[in-house]
């Protein structure tokens, strides 16, 4: 269904449009020099990583997926294709739910926690030097106020719920 409309189009001024770029190159560029740089110094991929990381933030390591999807911001086939293969590598362990035999929980393993611990330090440092330090402090606060406002506009064009659901959970 097409949304367009018989008005004439809004078009970008030369200064929106030079944002518009800057943004781009940014987004198309951030995921794989994020995915590089966790691949040669932890052997993880990008999307290993968030599984890891939000499994670490809760306090028992246990996650529902469908709530892990809802924090990650991903359509559940992707993270049951990303759970699959961390599971054979041993990363994390899925189990049916004790709240609810439909759901299911996702584990992290010793071995995930060790590998989520090996990789932080680095991985924190390069997001410091290429996110942080570039910036001023003030820089920093209005590149983080317009990242929320561009992300409730997705969310908000999108459709979706307004944020997530957290470890404590317990939904599908």
């Amino acid at each position: 269904m097409s949304t367009r409309t018989t008005a004439e189009p809004r078009w970008l001024d030369d200064r929106e449009k030079d944002v518009w770029l800057a943004l781009r190159r940014l987004v198309w560029g951030l995921t794989p020099a994020v995915d590089r740089q966790l691949t040669r110094d932890s052997q993880l991929s990008g999307p290993e990583y968030s599984v890891l990381a939000t499994l670490s933030e809760c306090p028992d390591g246990v996650l529902r997926s469908g709530t892990a999807a809802q924090e990650l911001g991903w359509e559940r086939s992707r993270l049951s294709h990303i759970l699959r293969r961390m599971e054979a590598k041993g990363l994390i362990r899925r189990s049916c739910s004790a709240d609810d035999a439909r759901g299911q929980d996702v584990t992290l393993t010793e071995a995930g926690r060790a590998a989520i611990v090996d990789a932080a330090p680095g991985h924190v440092d390069f997001v410091r030097r290429i996110v942080f330090d570039p910036l001023t402090p003030e820089q920093q606060a209005v590149f983080g106020q317009a990242c929320h406002r561009i992300a409730e506009a997705i969310a908000a064009a999108e459709g979706e719920a307004a944020g997530p659901a957290g470890c404590g959970d317990t939904g599908q």
